[in-house]
């Protein structure tokens, strides 16, 4: 089976769109249609199905999957054995904000262990917008948050949102009460919100920021309470344990790999990490 064709398979596996796929892999969709053809022609089997307008995939479509990661993964090792001694360009890394502190020092201690002598270029923003970036090529790899029935990445780690405040306990009982958070595109941004309205509890949205420093320094001050990933809270804050509040999702976290790789980081390494992380953890 061709490896483009299996790389754009795995991308429209991890996206959900044969559109983000496209965009991915560089091809136009009509290419992506192709390829996929080509793919049910070689295994003979039909590897898709509709479901009114949406394509879902099917019994046989389900099984190439973990085919498809393995036969990736050892293409791209091999290629990584035998330029593992080139000098490539920096390996690109984003990572949300919020993860900067607490994710994202441990995945590259895991990744310099096997590429002790790669740089990085290391950029911080939401996932909406890394994975825009890998869309558009500008990134190598992420750490994102999925929601947990998820396919996308590879699994670091299973968390849980959390409400939070800082050392000034009392401001949870402000009414209304003030809220600090990250912005609309956050999950835990419209889990809040909508639970706190189900609940008909009154709330004022203070401030929201893409910026974890930003959003710490107003909790820090007492200015108000804030949802975030339970790995986000930092040291000398406090997870607020009332019953009668709101309930916010799991979430994973996970590393999520271009689909045209970098020369020196395959998915293989990234299946290494997810591993090593979840070991340390």
């Amino acid at each position: 089976m061709d490896i483009d064709a299996l790389r754009s398979f795995i991308a429209y596996v991890d996206t959900g769109s044969f559109t983000r796929a496209a965009k991915q892999t560089f091809r136009s969709q009509s290419a992506i249609s192709m390829q996929m053809k080509k793919l049910e022609d070689d295994t003979g089997q039909p590897l898709f199905t509709k479901e009114g307008r949406n394509v879902a995939l099917t019994e046989r479509g389900q099984e190439l999957v973990s085919y498809a990661r393995r036969i990736l993964s050892l293409h791209d090792e091999a290629l990584s054995h035998f330029k593992h001694t080139a000098h490539h360009r920096p390996l690109v890394l984003g990572c949300p904000d919020d993860y900067a502190e607490s994710i994202l020092p441990e995945v590259t201690t895991l990744i310099r262990e096997q590429l002790p002598n790669q740089a990085f270029k290391i950029v911080c923003d939401c996932s909406t917008q890394l994975r825009l970036m890998l869309d558009q090529g500008k990134i190598d790899l992420a750490i994102l948050t999925r929601a947990p029935d998820a396919e996308e990445g590879y699994l670091l780690k299973h968390d849980r949102g959390v409400w939070v405040c800082g050392e000034a306990i009392d401001v949870i009982h402000q009414i209304p009460l003030p809220l600090i958070l990250y912005e609309p595109d956050c999950k835990f941004h419209s889990s809040a919100i909508d639970g706190l309205e189900k609940l008909e509890r009154p709330y004022t949205l203070v401030a929201s920021s893409s910026s974890a420093t930003a959003i710490k320094s107003l909790l820090r001050r007492g200015i108000g309470v804030s949802a975030m990933a339970v790995s986000s809270v930092p040291e000398g804050f406090n997870i607020v344990q009332e019953p009668h509040w709101p309930a916010l999702p799991a979430v994973d976290i996970v590393l999520s790999v271009a689909p045209v790789p970098h020369p020196a980081f395959g998915v293989h390494l990234a299946a290494k990490i997810s591993h090593r992380f979840q070991q340390q953890a």
